[in-house]
């Protein structure tokens, strides 16, 4: 009964190979969560282990999801660091590119001694090369550099039928064993805590949150009720007048609840005995200047106001030259309150001061009520308003354009120069992402959105490699020897190694993007999802651009050189 129900279950995945990915991604997501004094394998290296285990199967997977979920993935990192890189990129950009060439010469020079210690033929070698650094285009180049040395046909059969099986063997530990040497390892060899590293460099570039806000207790800006006394100062005065009392402060008075009815205060109501004044302003003003001398009360219903915190992007030309402390005096201030300006292409954050002057292009951070906030932006310009809803048209064609763009191929001699679909599309992540930072009026994808694509993506990608190379693994194993899988634990491990301490003490990169520069040189991008799940960010992520253009093409020329080195 039981080899029946295996049977069933078997036949029905290899007829549905949804299922076994959707059942990959169950279990890895599941067993990934489960940590041992905060170690753990993770969401990425479980999915993986998990299968490979399923692919024994003999499941067969369309090769376009692969790459549809891979290009989705990296689209999601570029847009997610895109504002940080141009900030980074003009400072570390061409150290970045010299470390990643450096890298890479680890990575030919690594499988070179162990191919070479192991008596391996060059066909196993190429292979070996390929799978423990993850290069699959460099069996191409390999392969016509084979085919050139005039070696006899059954020879070149040989040798070319031995490449694929030394890369089954070798490309699992290059995937999940880059992972963990870079997301495990690397922060504790390094002697650093990550998390905390990429909440500083985020502090020092610009991307610390402000305090308070949705999701806090603590709020700057704040709603609060008074009951009007009988010998008040502000009984006969308009809402203007008795908010001007408090010299130097913004506060206004938002709502009025007079002999039960609520209204709804304009700068021209005025106040009278007994009213109960619903005062917005500053949490310390209204707490230390009116509280003291007020009597507070607790009326929900007047309180009950929607307000709501939106990014506004300065467009008029009325406003552009423009000083705060004269936009304060506009009607359409009233009861708005700034909470943060962003100026330029690096996004960076400018005081705010009376004299602070706005200009077109700047995008800033207004809190109030609904109505206020909806004046106030109409004035200034667009309004950003956060969504659940992406924008999918604008999704589709940053990636189509951005694969196209990676997807010419410019030649040197006989050497192809390309970024590849892969790199187009996280270089397109990156000038969107950019892009949306400093013109927020198209392009919104929610951050939800953002991590489905991420860690979604990479997983379904990781799922689809696993499944698909599963048989070929163990095939390889019984073939070529363990010892094949072992000389790849080298190879993979060694270079790595070698780029945290390069990277570390000669190039001095921040160490919140230095295991991110090593995943890029080794275009190991599984890696950088880890690391970025050990992490909790995506600023890991700014290391793997340019490193990652460099060693992707670099990686790719190296299965020529191989072959040319063991030949």
């Amino acid at each position: 009964m039981g080899g029946i129900m295996f049977d069933w279950f078997a036949n029905t995945l290899r007829t549905y190979p949804e299922i076994a990915i959707f059942l990959s991604l169950a279990l890895g997501y599941y067993f990934g969560s489960f940590t041992y004094k905060g170690l753990g394998l993770g969401a990425v290296t479980a999915t993986l282990i998990a299968a490979v285990i399923i692919g024994q199967l003999g499941i067969t997977i369309s090769p376009p999801l692969k790459a549809t979920v891979f290009l989705m993935f990296l689209f999601a990192v570029g847009y997610g660091v895109g504002p940080q890189f141009v900030r980074g990129i003009a400072k570390d950009g061409v150290p970045q590119a010299l470390f990643a060439a450096i890298v890479c010469v680890f990575c030919l020079g690594a499988p070179f001694i162990a191919a070479k210690v192991a008596g391996y033929d060059v066909g196993s070698a190429a292979g070996l090369y390929a799978g423990s650094q993850t290069i699959s285009a460099s069996m191409g180049l390999a392969t016509d550099a084979i085919n050139r040395l005039g070696l006899a046909p059954e020879e070149t059969k040989r040798l070319l039928d031995a490449m694929p099986v030394a890369y089954a063997v070798t490309y699992i530990f290059g995937t999940v064993g880059s992972a963990i040497v870079l997301a495990l390892l690397g922060p504790a060899l390094l002697g650093i805590d990550l998390e905390a590293e990429c909440k500083r460099y985020e502090e020092e570039h610009g991307g610390k949150k402000e305090i308070g806000g949705a999701g806090t207790a603590w709020h700057n800006y704040e709603l609060r009720a008074f009951r009007v006394k009988e010998d008040g100062r502000v009984v006969g005065l308009t809402a203007r007048q008795a908010e001007a009392l408090i010299p130097g402060q913004r506060v206004f008075v938002e709502r009025v609840r007079r002999s039960g009815k609520i209204l709804d205060a304009t700068e021209d109501t005025v106040i009278q005995a007994g009213d109960i004044v619903a005062v917005a302003g500053r949490r310390e003003v209204l707490v230390s200047l009116i509280g003291a001398a007020a009597e507070e009360v607790d009326d929900r219903e007047l309180l009950a106001v929607p307000v709501e915190g939106v990014d506004v992007l300065v467009t008029s030309k009325h406003a552009d030259g423009k000083t705060l402390a004269d936009l304060a005096q506009l009607p359409s201030a009233r009861g708005v309150f700034l909470r943060r300006i962003v100026r330029g292409a690096t996004a960076t954050e400018i005081p705010i001061l009376p004299n602070t002057k706005i200009h077109r292009g700047d995008i800033l951070t207004l809190v109030g009520r609904t109505q206020d906030t909806s004046a106030a932006a109409k004035a200034l310009g667009v309004a950003d308003r956060p969504s659940d809803i992406a924008d999918v048209a604008f999704i589709g064609a940053a990636i189509a354009i951005g694969a196209l763009v990676g997807a010419f191929v410019y030649k040197v001699g006989d050497i192809p120069l390309t970024l590849s679909t892969s790199g187009g599309a996280l270089i397109s992540g990156l000038v969107f992402g950019w892009l949306r930072s400093v013109h927020p009026t198209f392009g919104r994808i929610p951050s939800s959105t953002v991590w489905f694509m991420n860690s979604v993506g990479l997983n379904i990608f990781i799922a689809v490699v696993g499944i698909s190379s599963g048989p070929g693994f163990i095939a390889g194993l019984q073939q070529l020897g363990f010892s094949l899988f072992l000389w790849g634990i080298f190879a993979t491990t060694v270079p790595l190694i070698l780029a945290m301490y390069v990277g570390k003490y000669v190039f001095r990169f921040h160490p919140a993007i230095l295991l991110g520069c090593c995943s890029g040189a080794r275009t190991t991008t599984a890696s950088l999802g880890m690391i970025n799940d050990r992490a909790k960010s995506q600023i890991p992520g700014l290391g793997y651009t340019v490193t990652y253009a460099v060693g992707n093409t670099l990686l790719t020329v190296w299965g020529m050189v191989l072959v040319l080195l063991m030949a």
